[in-house]
């Protein structure tokens, strides 16, 4: 369940950074601010300039601090999927208490004993999620806090990054003003928000197409299992249609945009239109049926590059199909193309909020939901990362209280692919009678 609240998203895209300012009232989310500002120095999702990338913070800052008539000073930020590595941690330790009553520094102790591990030193700890604990032998309790025991165990899943997109991510935050409130994995926060409980169990694919590149990832078992991401994504279409019509990259833009279709088959080639074309003094026409081959061509390998990785794991045998979402899957005929390609239902996710009605918003307003929805067990082992003192309730006042002169405070809450999967290493408990097919894919997780 949600706390009631104020919470911030601040979602740092190839395209645009995007910020959302959210209200939790009795569970019930309420977006009251919002700022999305042109992307400069970041490059395929990654920040190659800190301060370009500081500048387009600000402007999406102060645009959704206007809106919503408050100064953001926490925010809950994305991080991108690239070179993200899972694995399984387990930790045990005595309980330390005399009346042998499990507290929260019990949590955070275990959750410390199963962070002990080897990482690489370009590498960094990133989130850890608790799957299970277990009390003197007595296992599936999801919050031991308050029972009585000698021995506690912890099972869990850890998330691991390169430290140099953390640390840019970080430092970009921090230079603009503002204090981290959580660390949310995109991806993981994405498969949580818009994927129902069935989704979540049975099995889905989530496919995230942004500017400058897509993610897919693999939800199963109410468990994140697989990241892929692919250095392609809309811009890619945008400087197709560019370079083919010998046009700017902001008229291709426009065109993909205006008259823009994936799908050739639900065009005509009798529809035309003018393009200014660089070394011609008049506009030349085109057919929209001549653009949306060459908007095709590129959305055709995006998917087809996502279908030969998938396949690998038999992920497409899964029941929850895929679903689309990013502002490139906004493109009329992107669903139809996907279908084709993919040979499993494909349906478009687009957030029902207020003026946020667009594939694009769904990142931002993801990190916004995981953070509110965080339980308060995550958030004590979470603090085992980030070394702050354990609490598990913390007083949010009302954005309505607040006004833009007051400070308030919030709860802290290459082209080659490049592919994440995770690998049980605990013995696989009973599952249902499902088909052989799911059985094979998750025996490419499970030893």
């Amino acid at each position: 369940m949600a706390k009631t609240g104020i919470y911030v998203g601040l979602d740092i895209g190839t395209t645009s950074v995007k910020v959302v300012v959210a209200e939790y009232v009795d569970s019930q989310m309420n977006i009251i601010g919002v700022g999305n500002a042109k992307s400069e120095g970041i490059n395929r999702g990654i920040i190659v300039d800190i301060e370009k990338t500081v500048q387009a913070i600000k402007r999406a800052v102060a645009q959704a601090e206007e809106k919503a008539g408050i100064q953001i000073r926490t925010v809950n930020v994305g991080i991108p999927a690239n070179l993200l590595e899972v694995e399984n941690c387990q930790g045990m330790i005595a309980v330390n208490n005399d009346s042998k009553e499990i507290t929260s520094e019990d949590v955070r102790n275990v959750a410390s004993a199963a962070l002990v591990r080897s990482v690489p030193p370009e590498r960094q700890i990133i989130a850890v999620l608790p799957q299970e604990f277990t009390v003197d032998g007595f296992e599936g309790i999801k919050d031991p806090r308050g029972m009585i025991g000698v021995r506690l165990e912890m099972y869990g899943m850890m998330f691991t990054g390169p430290k140099t997109i953390i640390h840019n991510i970080r430092k970009c935050v921090e230079k603009a003003g503002l204090v981290i409130g959580q660390t949310v994995i995109t991806p993981l926060a994405l498969t949580e928000s818009i994927l129902s409980d069935g989704e979540k169990d049975f099995g889905t694919i989530v496919m995230d197409i942004g500017g400058g590149q897509t993610t897919t990832a693999v939800m199963h078992d109410k468990q994140l299992k697989f990241t892929h991401v692919n250095q392609e994504g809309g811009e890619f279409v945008t400087r197709d249609i560019s370079t083919v019509l010998n046009t700017s990259f902001n008229n291709a833009e426009a065109l993909k945009i205006n008259y823009g279709d994936a799908y050739p088959a639900r065009t005509s080639a009798s529809e035309e239109f003018p393009v200014d074309v660089i070394g011609k003094a008049e506009p030349v026409k085109i057919d929209e049926r001549y653009l949306s081959e060459i908007i095709e061509a590129r959305m055709e390998q995006i998917f087809t590059k996502a279908k030969d990785v998938l396949d690998e794991i038999d992920a497409l045998a899964l029941p929850g199909g895929v679903v689309l979402t990013g502002g490139a899957a906004s493109l009329p005929g992107v669903v139809d193309l996907a279908q084709e390609i993919l040979g499993v239902p494909v349906k478009l996710h687009v957030p029902n909020h207020m003026g946020l009605r667009n594939p694009v918003f769904t990142n931002v307003i993801s990190l916004v939901e995981y953070s509110a929805n965080m339980s308060d067990i995550t958030q004590v082992v979470v603090s085992a990362i980030t070394g702050e003192k354990v609490t598990t309730t913390t007083t949010i006042q009302p954005a309505v209280q607040q006004v833009v002169a007051q400070e308030p405070v919030y709860e802290q809450t290459y082209e080659e692919p490049e592919t994440t999967s995770y690998y049980e290493e605990q013995e696989p408990k009973e599952e249902s009678n499902v088909t052989d097919k799911i059985k094979h894919f998750f025996s490419n997780f499970f030893d």
